[in-house]
């Protein structure tokens, strides 16, 4: 895996790859009654099932915690008794950029287009982002994206290649617009 000293070294890279193995911050709230002998473990179970499959719209999706670096010391916080632990750790991340392009799953088809999903990844792929041949036949069970010699049918749960053209990133979440109306990209058969 790629190793990254930094975010800059992280943002830099991205014309390589959307995966990332970066370090990462987080404080983990414990309730008293995990204090004990088996603390180390409850913070690091704590840290997996928090992180994993999150999304940080800097960041991008937590796919995996691959180590814990440092648990700093904790502190008791007044009135409710959790104690806060910083910890430090690396992950791997899923962070898509403008023109990579990718295989997803057709999750739903209708006449504005087609949504995909790459692992966590929401793509849209509207119509005007489809080729000019292909057009929407809602007459089909399921409805379906047909091409003119019917040759090609893009449905829901059918794999396509497509290329990421633009990313909005909000605080929790990140989704992007696709496109198939370039060479190789479309229906993966």
């Amino acid at each position: 895996p790629h190793r990254c000293s930094s975010t800059s070294e992280v943002i830099g890279q991205h014309s390589r790859t959307m995966f990332f193995h970066i370090p990462l911050e987080r404080d983990l709230h414990i309730h008293p009654r995990h204090c004990g002998p088996s603390l180390l473990n409850q913070l690091r179970t704590q840290l997996h099932s928090e992180v994993e499959g999150s999304c940080s719209g800097r960041f991008g999706y937590v796919v995996t915690v691959t180590s814990v670096d440092n648990i700093g010391l904790g502190k008791v916080q007044e009135g409710t008794g959790f104690v806060v632990y910083p910890i430090k750790y690396r992950a791997i991340v899923f962070r898509p950029f403008k023109g990579e392009v990718l295989d997803a799953v057709v999750t739903q088809v209708s006449k504005m287009g087609l949504f995909a999903e790459a692992g966590p990844l929401n793509i849209f792929v509207s119509r005007h982002l489809i080729p000019a041949d292909m057009e929407f036949d809602p007459n089909s069970t399921p409805p379906a994206f047909v091409s003119e010699d019917q040759s090609v049918r893009i449905a829901k749960d059918d794999e396509v290649r497509l290329k990421i053209v633009g990313t909005r990133v909000d605080a929790q979440e990140i989704f992007s617009i696709g496109s198939i109306k370039e060479d190789y990209l479309g229906l993966i058969s």
